[in-house]
């Protein structure tokens, strides 16, 4: 229940600093006016996001891709699992959060501060996606060639957003991108 709260505390501050970055500009925009949308203490805030970037940049689908990577049946290969994953992870976003995972990812293409830190994020994301598909293979959780097929399903997937943030098209769009996307890996050009 707690762990609920302060899940649900973490995004509703995302949420107000989404749309004030929106409307006033992202480096216009100040914790303090964050804080005070969301009615918490600037303190408050840098207990849920170390910095004003990570409120863009954090989200829970490393999480949810994860435990699916963890769950999927057990003789389906690499990149079905992978791409089961990501596309699970689309189905958890909430028809009411498409604009602000949209907004956001806006923010990250466009903002050149977040986009280093969508780097160093993407990074992050590898590395702990590729522990799951390590342990499913049997090989040690810092496993290189896991790492790098990781990374090209990544790639594959920022392919995908790149041109959802362009067009702003539907959620069921974006997944078609990401699935054709990834099926490159596969079968090539």
């Amino acid at each position: 229940m707690r762990e609920r709260k302060k899940q649900k505390t973490r995004w509703a501050i995302q949420a107000h600093a989404v749309r004030l970055f929106v409307q006033q500009g992202y480096d216009a925009t100040t914790v303090e006016q964050i804080a005070e949308a969301a009615e918490i203490s600037p303190s408050t805030f840098f207990r849920y996001f170390k910095t004003k970037e990570d409120v863009v940049i954090q989200d829970r689908y490393d999480e949810v891709m994860a435990d699916e990577i963890r769950k999927a049946p057990a003789d389906l290969p690499p990149l079905e699992v992978v791409r089961r994953a990501i596309l699970v992870s689309f189905e958890t976003i909430d028809p009411q959060e498409v604009e602000q995972v949209l907004q956001r990812a806006r923010l990250q293409f466009q903002v050149p501060a977040l986009r280093m830190r969508s780097l160093d994020s993407m990074q992050d994301s590898i590395r702990y996606l590729a522990v799951p598909l390590a342990e499913r293979l049997g090989r040690p959780p810092d496993d290189f060639r896991c790492q790098a097929f990781i990374g090209a399903c990544v790639g594959a997937m920022i392919n995908g957003l790149m041109v959802w943030v362009r067009e702003g098209s539907d959620l069921l769009q974006v997944r078609e991108l990401i699935d054709e996307s990834l099926s490159v890996i596969a079968d090539g050009p």
